[in-house]
């Protein structure tokens, strides 16, 4: 005979003692997602790269941080590495608003930039490129960078989608700066520390 004080199986009393077993379990998973969002929304998150634009510096399929705060304290600035969102220039062209381009600041608002015989020039001085796969083999007339914008290009300069074609970079556009790469662990380390200049005018 069937004990009168037992509960059919899905009786709120099971249930109240599940959610009484589980509650820990549940708050903590639920604390560590949104930890999660609010580490990629506002400190850093990985990314990877998808082509070979910045040969010899990043290769397609490593893995990067990118971080968030960095212009939280001081402006983008010449060397920096950074991802960002395509411009509208880009998305009138097909590409989605969610996409994620990476790419080397060269100049920021106000300087002047031109490519010729192989060099690229700010402000009517060469810089030296160390980083860069191999001189550009093209041409472009001296622009100037309009106030809030940025001019950036690939470190592959010869294979690159970047400022020299689609123009220029809105600062309101950058994601964050690339900072380490974490994959593959052989080539892990610090990318760039652009406040080592990484860009600096030809000797």
């Amino acid at each position: 005979m069937a004990n009168s004080d037992s509960q059919p199986p899905d009786s709120p009393g099971r249930w109240s003692r599940l959610w009484a077993a589980q509650k820990e379990n549940i708050w903590t998973l639920a604390i560590a997602l949104i930890l999660a969002y609010l580490v990629k929304a506002f400190v850093a998150e990985s990314r990877y790269i998808p082509s070979v634009s910045m040969v010899p510096t990043l290769y397609p399929g490593d893995r990067i941080v990118v971080e968030k705060l960095s212009y939280d304290f001081r402006p983008p600035g010449s060397g920096d590495i950074v991802v960002f969102r395509p411009p509208d220039q880009l998305q009138s062209i097909g590409y989605g608003a969610d996409q994620a381009f990476i790419k080397r600041i060269i100049a920021t608002s106000g300087q002047r930039v031109s490519v010729s015989a192989g060099q690229v020039w700010v402000d009517g001085q060469p810089i030296s490129e160390p980083y860069i796969a191999a001189p550009p083999n093209y041409e472009m007339s001296e622009v100037v960078v309009p106030e809030g914008a940025l001019f950036v290009m690939g470190d592959n300069r010869n294979n690159s989608n970047d400022s020299h074609i689609w123009g220029f970079l809105p600062e309101a556009n950058i994601i964050g700066r690339a900072n380490f790469r974490f994959w593959p662990p052989g080539a892990a380390g610090q990318i760039s520390d652009p406040m080592q200049g990484a860009i600096s005018m030809a000797k």
